[in-house]
């Protein structure tokens, strides 16, 4: 076992890289732009962070369907910029002219919303050239396009608003370059010239993203983890029945079990590691099940893989002391958080995340002054140390967050935050950055005798099943599921069609449908989600030959909440 000369407290961050399929089809356009804009703006930023801190260690997971649309938009840039090519992707090509700017009110309204998605204080605002636009034509309240305002402005209007969304969502590395710099300071209009630069930049900074992520890999500075292919809840796919173990009264959808479910999460598993090692050359050791969701049959799927870890959150660790007949509360149980879990049955060993921790990153920082922010994290993370005693470097504190999604609420994205953030913890006495698969050699394992299955957020399912919007998504998805299974046992199908229907079943068991409905978040991205959820399912009938029920034609869910964070995040405890 590895010690060191001082006390010191482990510390693994891990970062969770990860977007849904936002295109119509598998190969048709993209209804949503999230994929490339977190691409541009914050990928890039985070492999800059390590590579100007190398001291600094960390874990970086990524979902196996974010990795097939980042070379797809990869790969279209390119194309584009070499024979003007169409982009697979609305804004795009409005950016790069391919399409022109239409003359319907209507359309020219809807460009004027998607470029308003964005966190205006800081990403809008700052702009003063970007912010005079949506003055030109918003009513005098700010929530509303005025129609008859808009009715004045001519088609580069469009074309210089387009520009400047493009160039707010640009990562903080990004602006640093030349020819950004020169684009925030353009005065005139953006020309086809300017704007072509802006697709360059765009382009070059996707061109080695995966080999910037692999050379940290490389070098030991980081390890690489993955999710299950499809981002679906395993444990749920595998046994239904697991949304009770955190929640016994919870009402579940009409129908009671997902059909082939475990085979289903084998796929998922099996393609995932396929695509991950295809674009970032190594296998990786540790998976984090789709929103950290677990329970023991899926942890025995992680063995079957040959897996050495995976984690989940606080709320399931509390949980399954309860389970387990151990102490879940109080001091000398709170220790046992920052071990590492040897699960009765399984080989894969299990981390669990300091809920607290991770939510100051996620949800309160962005409040404080960055060095303030650091200074703090590393002060709790001494607390704890002290706290543990002498035998402090035997334990690890996870810390498990998005890696996308918080950083547009920070200044400059978070660039002066987790430059001291990582500066802190890298040039501590008292810290020792690591990944989970060196605190396997650092922490000796606990025995847990049971884990309860849920998930990273408040330690149960909730967010995903036992609501009636969710509970009726699910019902639609086991009815296809039924009929994929009846038409795929019965009918010759060729292998190619068989590869397509599976990827395609996949897209459709993705866990972030399930997230979006319900009367928690925003009703706009619930109706953006509920759109192509139905639209998913309706395209794996069209793939089967089988007419599509009619329940595929109206709404799942409506929203209209006001979550924290657009909904995008949420908090480990309720």
């Amino acid at each position: 076992m590895n010690t060191t000369a001082s006390p010191h407290i482990n510390l693994v961050l891990c970062w969770h890289m990860h977007q849904p399929w936002y295109r119509e089809s598998q190969d048709g356009d993209y209804c949503l732009p999230w994929v490339y804009l977190h691409a541009l703006k914050d990928y890039v930023d985070m492999a800059a962070h390590l590579e100007a801190h190398p001291k600094m260690r960390c874990v970086v997971n990524f979902t196996p369907v974010l990795l097939e649309q980042l070379d797809d938009y990869g790969q279209q840039f390119k194309k584009h910029l070499n024979t003007g090519s169409r982009f697979s992707d609305p804004l795009l090509n409005l950016l790069a002219g391919v399409e022109p700017i239409p003359s319907d009110a209507t359309q020219r309204i809807e460009i004027v919303r998607a470029c308003r998605r964005a966190h205006a204080p800081l990403m809008i605002d700052v702009y003063p050239r970007f912010r005079s636009l949506f003055d030109m034509v918003m009513s005098f309240d700010g929530k509303q396009v005025d129609e008859d305002r808009l009715a004045y402005m001519n088609e580069q209007f469009f074309l210089d608003l387009l520009a400047w969304y493009h160039i707010a969502w640009l990562g903080h590395s990004l602006k640093q370059l030349p020819q950004v710099k020169a684009l925030l300071e353009h005065e005139a209009v953006f020309d086809q010239a300017a704007r072509r630069e802006l697709l360059r930049v765009m382009s070059e900074a996707f061109e080695g993203l995966f080999e910037r992520y692999r050379k940290l890999a490389q070098s030991s500075q980081i390890e690489l983890s993955m999710t299950p292919y499809g981002h679906p809840i395993v444990p749920l796919l595998i046994d239904m029945d697991s949304m009770h173990g955190a929640l016994p009264e919870a009402q579940g959808p009409e129908e009671d079990k997902y059909p082939g479910g475990l085979e289903r999460a084998r796929w998922h598993m099996r393609e995932g590691l396929r695509v991950f090692e295809h674009y970032l050359g190594c296998r990786p050791q540790g998976v984090w099940l789709s929103e950290g969701g677990v329970s023991s049959d899926a942890l025995k799927l992680l063995d079957e893989f040959d897996m050495a870890w995976s984690a989940s959150g606080e709320g399931v660790w509390h949980n399954s002391r309860f389970l387990s007949g151990l102490e879940a509360n109080g001091e000398r149980a709170r220790r046992s958080l920052f071990c590492a879990h040897a699960v009765e049955g399984c080989e894969t060993r299990m981390f669990f995340r300091d809920d607290g921790l991770s939510d100051m990153i996620g949800f309160e920082y962005q409040q404080w002054n960055a060095g303030d922010a650091a200074a703090d994290f590393g002060q709790h993370l001494k607390n704890i140390a002290n706290y543990l005693g002498d035998r402090c470097n035997e334990h690890v504190v996870s810390v498990i967050l998005d890696g996308e999604n918080a950083w547009e609420y920070y200044r400059d994205n978070a660039f002066h935050f987790i430059g001291a953030l990582y500066e802190t913890l890298a040039n501590s006495e008292h810290i020792h950055p690591i990944t989970f698969t060196e605190a396997l050699d650092y922490c000796p394992p606990q025995a847990l005798p049971a884990l309860c299955p849920g998930s990273w957020v408040y330690g149960s399912f909730s967010t995903w099943i036992g609501e009636e919007d969710k509970n009726r998504a699910w019902d639609m998805l086991v009815e296809a599921k039924k009929v994929y299974d009846r038409v795929t046992g019965s009918r010759r199908i060729n292998a190619d069609d068989i590869i397509d229907l599976e990827r395609q079943l996949a897209i459709c068991e993705g866990s972030d449908w399930f997230w979006w409905f319900g009367d928690h978040n925003p009703a706009d991205s619930v109706s953006d989600f509920d759109r192509l959820y139905r639209q998913q399912l309706k395209n794996l009938y069209q793939m089967l030959g089988e007419e599509a029920p009619s329940n595929l034609d109206r709404p799942i869910s409506i929203g209209g909440g006001n979550a924290e964070n657009s909904g995008t995040m949420r908090r480990g405890h309720g």
